[in-house]
């Protein structure tokens, strides 16, 4: 076996566990080795086998203590997030722990004091720091060719109903905890760090469980933009997922693709404050001179999401520091512990 290969084991073979880990993992064949897995339903399991050559367990301890396994993947339900990663680091092993990183602030900190005391590397795969649209939205604001970030909308929205566990308050469901951890990651690298003023409204809408699945958050601080955030199951007109406001101009876009244009002031005619009648009873105007700008992923030639597990490779096999520290995402569980705190909804599905 190429001792530089890291070996995996990946807990959980749902959604993010299959479609996200395994899929991502599986082309790095030079950098990780899949040597085990851990799920309840068989036909999973031997997916996996057949894919990976690997192993397969239905139970959590036996999968912690397999020598072979040096990264743990916890793509288990939201509610087992801090529990699971907190047995694999006290058991030896480095952890890639799911979004969120825990469903409260204690749990969230029980984790990092894990991490420090075990030695291993835990990081939470708040992978769309990686997100192409992300990093071409902060190289256009870091520029400054915006002038000052005045407000940056996030939006997330679309019309249907779930009914699958994660529309449950009991499992750390709801469209906070489970859409949300994108979104408060990328506004809080974006927002800086001051400390947010915090309006948040939770609301069920279409969902057949008891969390929401309605959200509206709105971050204020000193020195940083406003950022509105909204992540919705009942827009029949979804809008774009971005809208940045500058004092030189804007942007606009969606994953896919990008466009922002941008004034310089210096070339512009020299105006003065006049409370004079306006010649033509009019407004004042302006005839800005802009200019534009677009980007689509096809043009991007970073690695995107996969750059996660690249670096991941680098921090445990060559020092690197880590990319996503806990300490980052961290916050991440504050402000949602912060959200759920200020906007309760009751438990019980109506």
């Amino acid at each position: 076996m190429n001792q530089d290969k890291i070996r995996i084991g990946i807990a959980g073979l749902g959604r993010s566990g299959w479609d996200i880990h395994a899929r991502l993992l599986a082309p790095l064949t030079e950098q990780y080795q899949v040597v085990a897995v851990l799920d309840n339903d068989t036909a999973r399991r031997q997916e996996a086998i057949d894919r990976f050559d690997c192993l397969a367990y239905t139970d959590y301890n036996e999968l912690l203590h397999d020598p072979a396994v040096e990264l743990m993947v916890v793509a288990l339900p939201s509610f087992l997030h801090a529990d699971a990663a907190i047995d694999a680091l006290q058991a030896g092993k480095h952890v890639v722990c799911e979004k969120p990183m825990a469903t409260n602030l204690a749990d969230a900190d029980r984790m990092i004091a894990a991490a420090e005391a075990s030695g291993r590397v835990l990081t939470i795969f708040q992978q769309r720091r990686y997100n192409a649209d992300f990093v071409k939205v902060k190289q256009v604001l870091d520029s400054g060719i915006l002038g000052r970030i005045v407000q940056i909308r996030l939006t997330e929205s679309k019309f249907g109903r779930r009914w699958d566990w994660q529309t449950l308050q009991k499992f750390g469901g709801g469209s906070l905890n489970n859409t949300g951890p994108h979104f408060l990651d990328q506004a809080l690298q974006l927002f800086g760090a001051a400390e947010p003023q915090i309006f948040c409204h939770l609301d069920r809408t279409l969902t057949l469980g008891d969390a929401d699945d309605q959200v509206k958050l709105v971050l204020k601080g000193q020195d940083a933009p406003t950022i509105d955030i909204e992540l919705s199951s009942c827009c029949a007109y979804p809008g774009e997922t971005w809208n940045v406001m500058g004092t030189r101009g804007g942007l606009a876009g969606t994953t896919k693709q990008l466009r922002w244009k941008w004034f310089d002031p210096t070339v512009q005619t020299l105006r003065t404050l006049d409370t004079q009648p306006t010649p033509d009873r009019s407004y004042n105007r302006d005839d800005l001179i802009w200019q534009e700008s677009t980007w689509h992923i096809t043009d991007e030639s970073t690695p995107g999401e996969t750059g996660f597990y690249l670096d991941l490779h680098t921090t445990i096999r060559h020092g690197q520091p880590l990319a996503i520290t806990p300490q980052s995402v961290r916050r991440v569980i504050w402000l949602l512990e912060e959200c759920h705190r200020l906007c309760p909804l009751a438990q019980e599905i109506e």
